[in-house]
């Protein structure tokens, strides 16, 4: 994959309006995919918009790379259509009246005008659009939407690119189609991106780095596998329910078996080999906390094979709430177990506890099934 090279993305910025204010005090360091992710309404779209020049009430300095794009205090303002900003709105926003090409041939002739070198040939391949050059924009897909207005994005060259839950309102079977493409961006747009989510599997699938968001303010800020160690992502994904990522390592693929040996803080576990899997391969994986269980022993033969001994870290239950949440650690890696409060009370779980975490199920993030 070429490498992308790193921008900083310097944002000083504060919007006001009735019901929400956006404050964002923050430095990003821009390398392949950063999530800008939380819960809806807390003003993810918002600074992608201020970023992009679309928000004409924020207030204070946004400054890419050495390219200061807004600085209210000398009165300096680069509008939208001046920023190498490519921006992808959740519904794609093709040109109707155009069929794909049309499309396509826009953004190019932009870039061109503006002394760049778009590839459309590349573009059209990379994201398998071949067939669709002479539809209209308004007979595709959602999923056949959704990559044309990438590779349209692609080809206007841009210094940025800007995707907002580009996955929103497609079914799991469009999902998973569109995933592989999405993976590929970096490679294919040479720009780093920031990509807006709420969902937590999405995120893990595709960011390296993640900006998380709550109520107009940043939570935390840097590679996704520390931010994921130090604040519980879980309760401000809209995703799939409390659940929880790990970052893991192949250490042995076993043919016979079909299934791959994972290194994860130390502890092993296991999973069907995923194609194109190799030793050494770090690999995230997401661990719906409905899949699992807890025993104060070690359980006798059975078939779940991920059984990990564990330290139980806190407890959230209510009087109100059929079910509780229990942290659990191994090796410097945390994942949530949702358990009836029956449960709970019946194990007497107290924080500190040495029991045994079992995974019903796990799979490797962006397995959309």
């Amino acid at each position: 994959m070429a490498s992308v090279s790193a921008d900083r993305l310097s944002l000083d910025i504060a919007l006001a309006r009735k019901t929400f204010s956006l404050n964002v005090r923050e430095t990003l360091v821009l390398d392949g995919v950063t999530a800008v992710f939380g819960p809806s309404g807390s003003g993810k779209t918002t600074l992608l918009r201020a970023i992009a020049g679309l928000e004409s009430g924020a207030e204070g300095s946004i400054c890419f790379a050495e390219t200061v794009w807004r600085d209210s205090a000398e009165g300096n303002f680069v509008p939208a259509h001046q920023r190498a900003v490519a921006y992808v709105f959740q519904d794609a926003r093709l040109f109707s009246h155009l069929d794909v090409r049309g499309n396509l041939d826009f953004a190019a002739k932009r870039a061109r005008k503006a002394g760049r070198a778009p590839n459309v040939d590349g573009a059209v391949e990379a994201f398998g659009i071949q067939g669709l050059q002479d539809r209209r924009a308004d007979s595709l897909s959602g999923g056949e939407s959704r990559r044309v207005a990438l590779a349209r994005a692609v080809l206007s060259c841009p210094d940025l690119m800007l995707l907002d839950e580009p996955l929103t309102g497609l079914d799991r079977a469009a999902r998973r189609e569109i995933l592989p493409f999405l993976k590929r961006l970096p490679e294919q747009s040479a720009c780093p991106i920031l990509y807006v989510s709420h969902d937590l599997e999405e995120v893990a699938a595709l960011a390296s780095r993640i900006v998380v968001m709550r109520e107009g303010q940043v939570l935390a800020n840097g590679p996704i596998g520390e931010v994921g160690r130090s604040l519980d992502l879980g309760p401000l994904s809209e995703g799939a329910g409390p659940a929880s990522l790990i970052e893991v390592q192949v250490t042995r693929i076993d043919t016979d078996g079909g299934l791959m040996a994972l290194d994860a803080g130390g502890e092993v576990l296991r999973l069907p080999a995923a194609p194109g899997t190799q030793e050494g391969d770090r690999l995230r994986l997401f661990i719906d906390a409905r899949d699992v269980a807890i025993a104060v022993e070690r359980p006798g033969p059975m078939s779940i094979r991920n059984i990990l001994p564990a330290q139980v870290g806190r407890i959230v239950s209510s009087d109100t709430a059929a079910d509780a949440l229990v942290d659990l650690f191994f090796g410097g890696e945390m994942i949530s177990a949702q358990i009836t409060r029956q449960a709970l009370s019946e194990l007497q779980l107290e924080t500190g506890q040495q029991v045994f975490a079992l995974m019903k199920s796990v799979r490797l993030a962006g397995d959309f099934r």
